[in-house]
């Protein structure tokens, strides 16, 4: 299944193709809108001129990296803090995952170890977390025993509530009016 996350196709095809792209996408889905974080893997390559490469980027020197992402238009809200965050992410991959972030998910047993192995990585908080593990399985058909639980309740069927269930416009727009009515529940909660 071709993911459908950055309004762009060219961009979409290099996150649905390159497990590292996807990673760097999601590290990104973060105080910027969605299309524009997953969009940024393909800018990135481009501004690189080549394919995108973990042990590259684990390598590069911090400052350079975050001019490559300050450049206009900045791929993040956070450019240099961004690149941080992704160099940290891709230096975990080369230490632990043989330099390949598809291993990440492809050698993890079970729902479990997934969750686990995707809330260590730098950017990847306990929500986030359980978000990626359930667009890994809803659309990339990455599914170890347990991994609906351990991705609760993003992983529920015919949900609306994260990327995990973003396959068109259509539903991108029920996954933002779901997410803005959560932000008005609790401001009424508070107010």
């Amino acid at each position: 299944m071709a993911l459908h996350l950055s309004g762009d196709a060219e961009a979409d095809a290099l996150i649905t193709s390159d497990a590292l792209a996807l990673l760097v996408g999601m590290v990104l889905d973060q105080q910027i809108p969605l299309e524009r974080a997953f969009a940024a893997p393909y800018e990135l390559s481009r501004r690189l001129g080549r394919p995108l490469d973990v042990a590259e980027l684990a390598a590069f020197d911090p400052d350079e990296l975050g001019t490559v992402f300050s450049r206009a238009p900045a791929l993040h809200r956070f450019p240099a803090s961004m690149a941080k965050r992704v160099q940290a992410m891709c230096h975990l991959v080369v230490d632990d995952y043989d330099s390949d972030a598809a291993n990440v998910w492809l050698t993890a047993t079970d729902g479990r170890e997934l969750l686990r192995r995707v809330s260590a990585l730098p950017g990847f908080g306990p929500q986030k977390a359980k978000i990626f593990v359930a667009l890994l399985g809803k659309q990339l058909g990455v599914t170890p025993p347990g991994w609906r639980e351990a991705s609760a309740p993003f992983g529920e069927d015919g949900s609306f509530r994260s990327i995990a269930d973003i396959i068109d416009t259509i539903t991108r727009d029920k996954v933002r009016e779901y997410k803005k009515a959560l932000k008005a529940a609790a401001k009424a909660s508070i107010g």
